[in-house]
């Protein structure tokens, strides 16, 4: 992911012996480690934390699981109408947007999303769907703009291969909240605990990162990236563009069930008292995290859908486990084959939409996000719904994890019949060398 050329000497890419030699957002580990850091924050606890909790919640009888769904649901929707306020906001108002940059969103939803974070611990069930709704937006706020303002930056100071860690917060941020909510179980601590606990790790991971979150990814001067030959490649238009949206769309959908209700789901399975329906959800982002990792290794030139078609397939595959494997050991490496290829997907997928789309910017990946939000909804009311119409619980996500299983193998389809429509050419540079490169735009 490296950019063939370097960036030219600008107030915000000094010489080492000034300015920019000691500030901690010029320095390429610092960068991505922050990203990593915020993504921890806003996905793997702003929204993913609730997967831990919901049964503590459940337990306490504050919520029922239909109620449950509903709370996952507004979340979904939430990060919906966040990713399409980024998709929307260069267009609609681009004179705002050099205000509202991405790193300044990116710190308005990390503030937002410590407070409403806390919010979930106070006793008044009428407002949590709200807070669960403006957390899903201010998660698409984070994720959004920490992934370009770090690709960006990381790009420009040289260091583009880097941006594979940034991918691995989420993971981590899962394993913390899942390790630490099954630690409260242990103890018998209440569900709103739980919040307290995950809304001052979010303080406390904000305040590290808070001193490289600053300034934009390139001045205002900074040219785009690079001169290259106008060769206009393979599948570079409108049927591809909505192919990809189609095939992410439906990744949403794919895990979504299983995120949302993976400990529920192993508990009942499971005999009672068994410690391990805690653990999955970590092993989960373990997996996540370790997968993130492997993405640094992919070679430039490998065609990204065929590596999404794999993803899709491992993750389907991996939710087939849990239906014909429905104990320990298939519940275990089931968690762990979906968590591996799970921000892979979201990686592969922005790369390859500057691919097809590069003078789009941040809109095609913000209708990308939107997209997937959009599977997301869809998922928790399904299963609500085949839980009301089902004879048994476990029938009824038994019937939830089959459709989220077809949805992806429908997905690695789609990828299937791009790859055989529209071949890139392995022969021309411009081929083997984009899908490392991030356009740099000046706003």
């Amino acid at each position: 992911m490296q950019s063939p050329t370097p960036p030219r000497a600008t107030a915000d890419t000094k010489d080492p012996g000034g300015e920019a030699a000691t500030d901690v957002s010029h320095q390429p580990l610092a960068v991505a480690l922050a990203g990593m850091v915020a993504l921890a924050v806003a996905m793997g606890i702003g929204r993913f934390a609730f997967t831990p909790l919901l049964p503590m919640m459940l337990h306490d009888g504050v919520v029922t699981l239909a109620g449950g769904s509903w709370l996952a649901t507004a979340n979904y929707v939430g990060y919906l109408v966040g990713a399409l306020a980024c998709m929307a906001l260069p267009w609609v108002a681009p004179r705002a947007r050099q205000v509202w940059h991405a790193v300044r969103l990116a710190r308005v939803g990390l503030a937002a999303t410590v407070v409403l974070t806390l919010g979930m611990a106070l006793p008044v069930p009428a407002a949590w769907p709200l807070l669960r709704f403006a957390a899903g937006v201010a998660s698409a706020l984070v994720f959004l703009n920490v992934s370009v303002w770090c690709m960006v930056r990381l790009v420009s100071l040289g260091h583009a291969a880097l941006g594979g860690l940034i991918f691995c917060g989420p993971g981590l941020g899962i394993v913390l909240s899942g390790l630490s909510a099954s630690a409260m179980v242990a103890f018998h601590w209440p569900a709103a605990a739980g919040w307290v606990v995950f809304g001052l790790l979010s303080v406390v991971m904000c305040v590290a990162i808070w001193p490289v979150l600053h300034g934009q990814a390139l001045p205002a001067s900074a040219a785009t990236v690079p001169h290259a030959p106008l060769v206009a490649p393979p599948g570079q238009g409108p049927l591809a563009r909505s192919g990809l949206t189609v095939a992410y769309g439906l990744a949403g959908l794919g895990y979504i069930v299983t995120a949302t209700f993976l400990p529920v789901i192993a508990r009942a399975a499971l005999p009672a008292g068994s410690a391990w329906p805690d653990l999955f959800w970590p092993l989960f982002g373990a997996g996540v995290a370790l997968g993130a990792a492997l993405t640094t290794r992919t070679p430039a030139a490998w065609d990204r859908r065929w590596l999404l078609l794999a993803a899709y397939v491992m993750q389907a595959a991996a939710i087939a486990l849990s239906l014909v494997w429905p104990g320990t050991a298939g519940f275990a490496l089931g968690s762990l084959l979906l968590g591996l290829p799970f921000t892979a997907i979201t990686f592969y997928a922005l790369q390859e939409a500057r691919r097809v789309w590069p003078a789009a910017g941040d809109s095609f990946p913000g209708l990308l996000t939107a997209a997937y939000g959009i599977g997301q909804i869809v998922g928790p009311p399904m299963v609500a719904w085949m839980l009301r119409h089902t004879a048994t619980q476990s029938q009824g996500f038994i019937y939830g994890l089959a459709v989220a299983s077809a949805a992806l193998v429908v997905g690695a389809g789609l990828y299937a019949v791009m790859v055989w429509r529209w071949p890139l050419n392995k022969c021309t540079p411009s081929d083997t060398g984009s899908h490392s490169k991030i356009q740099i735009r000046s706003r």
